[in-house]
C-alpha cells in the first residue's frame, strides 16, 4: 500500500471518528508507574472507566505491593467497570509482579531520563505489558510520539483497509505515527481508542458498522458476520421389510459357525441327582449284590465245562484214519 494512500485513509478516519466520539485525555500529574498501571486498565476499556479504576486501587490499598500480591478475583472485583476485568486484572498483575523483580521498587522515573528507545524495550521486557501497554507509556508517561492500538482497533483498520491482513496478522500498524502530527498524537490516539472499544464492545452491533461504512464503503464483505449454525443432517430412509416367503441367510463367518455348533450343557436330571446319595450304602446292603455275581459267575463255569465234556466225547466217537476198515484183499 502506498504511504499517501494510508495517510489519506488514516486522516479520513479520524475526520468521521471525531464526529461521533469526544477526545479524552489522562491526567498529566501520574508519574511513568501510574500511566504503566492505567496502560493495564484501558486496554478495550474507556478511559473514564479506567481511571475510575485507578483511583479506586489507591484508596483501597496501602500500595501497590498490596495490590501485587492479592488475588486475581479481588482485583476483578474493583475492576468491574472495565470491558474485560478478569484480562486487566491478569496484566496488572503479571507487571507489577515483573516491576519489582526487576527494581525491588516501584519507581520508575528514572526511565524520564532515559533515551526514549531504550526506556521503551524496559517497558516491553515486564512480562504481562503489550504493544498497547508500552505506546500509552512512550505517549503519556515519556512524552513520546506514539499511537496505542489494541486488537480490536487494529482490526478496525483492517476492515476499512488501512492496514493488510499481513499486518494486522503481525499486529503492526505502519505509518500512523507519520500520519498524525505529534501535536494531535494525544486527540487522535484518544478518538481511535474510542472507535476500538465500540467494536470490542459489540462486533456485530449497528453502531459500529454504521461508523466502519461511513470510513470506507467498500467494506461490507469485511465486516464481522454471525456464525451460521451447521444444519443437521437429514436421517436416512429406513430400509424396505423384507418379506416372509424369502426369509435371509444369515450370515456365516469363523467365529459365528463357532457359535452355532456349540450345543448347550445337558443339565442333570433331577433323579439322578437324588439317586447319587443312595448310592453311598453301607456295607450289610453292598452284600447281597456280591452273592448274586458270585453265583452268576458259577453257573457260567458249569455251562463252559459240560460244553467241554460233551467235545471230547464227540472226540472219541470219531474213527481215525487208522482206524478205518479195510477193503478185503
Amino acid at each position: 500500500m502506498a504511504a499517501k494512500n494510508r495517510a489519506t485513509l488514516i486522516n479520513h478516519a479520524l475526520k468521521v471518528v471525531k464526529k461521533h466520539f469526544k477526545p479524552a485525555a489522562p491526567p498529566k500529574d501520574r508519574t511513568v508507574l501510574d500511566h504503566l498501571i492505567v496502560a493495564c486498565c484501558v486496554e478495550n476499556s474507556p478511559q473514564d472507566a479506567a481511571d475510575k479504576v485507578f483511583d479506586s486501587l489507591k484508596t483501597d490499598y496501602f500500595d501497590w505491593n498490596e495490590v501485587r500480591v492479592s488475588t486475581l478475583r479481588e482485583l476483578a472485583d474493583v475492576m468491574k467497570p472495565l470491558n474485560d476485568p478478569e484480562e486487566s486484572a491478569t496484566r496488572l498483575k503479571r507487571v507489577l509482579q515483573s516491576v519489582f523483580e526487576t527494581h525491588y521498587s516501584y519507581d520508575l522515573e528514572p526511565m524520564r531520563k532515559q533515551n526514549l528507545g531504550q526506556a521503551a524495550k524496559q517497558i516491553e521486557k515486564y512480562n504481562g505489558s503489550t504493544p498497547f501497554t508500552v505506546a500509552y507509556v512512550t505517549q503519556h508517561g515519556l512524552a513520546g510520539h506514539a499511537i496505542p492500538v489494541s486488537p480490536s482497533l487494529l482490526e478496525c483498520f483492517r476492515i476499512v483497509g488501512i492496514v493488510t491482513d499481513n499486518e494486522a496478522a503481525k499486529g503492526q500498524s505502519p505509518g500512523l505515527e507519520r500520519a498524525v502530527a505529534k501535536s494531535k498524537g494525544v486527540e487522535a490516539a484518544s478518538l481511535l481508542h474510542q472507535l476500538g472499544v465500540e467494536f470490542f464492545r459489540s462486533p456485530l452491533g449497528p453502531n459500529i458498522r454504521k461508523l466502519l461504512l461511513e470510513i470506507d464503503p467498500d467494506c461490507k464483505e469485511r465486516l464481522p458476520k454471525r456464525a451460521v449454525k451447521e444444519a443437521a443432517p437429514a436421517a436416512e430412509p429406513a430400509p424396505p421389510a423384507k418379506s416372509a416367503s424369502k426369509p435371509a441367510k444369515p450370515k456365516t463367518s469363523g467365529g459365528k459357525k463357532q457359535a452355532a455348533t456349540k450345543t448347550p450343557t445337558k443339565k442333570k436330571p433331577a433323579a439322578a441327582e437324588k439317586k447319587k446319595p443312595a448310592a453311598k450304602t453301607s456295607g450289610a446292603k453292598k452284600a447281597p449284590a456280591k452273592k448274586k455275581v458270585a453265583k452268576k459267575k458259577a453257573a457260567v463255569k458249569k455251562k463252559a465245562s459240560k460244553t467241554s465234556a460233551t467235545a471230547k466225547k464227540k472226540k472219541k466217537k470219531t474213527p481215525t484214519k487208522k482206524g478205518a476198515k479195510r477193503k478185503p484183499r
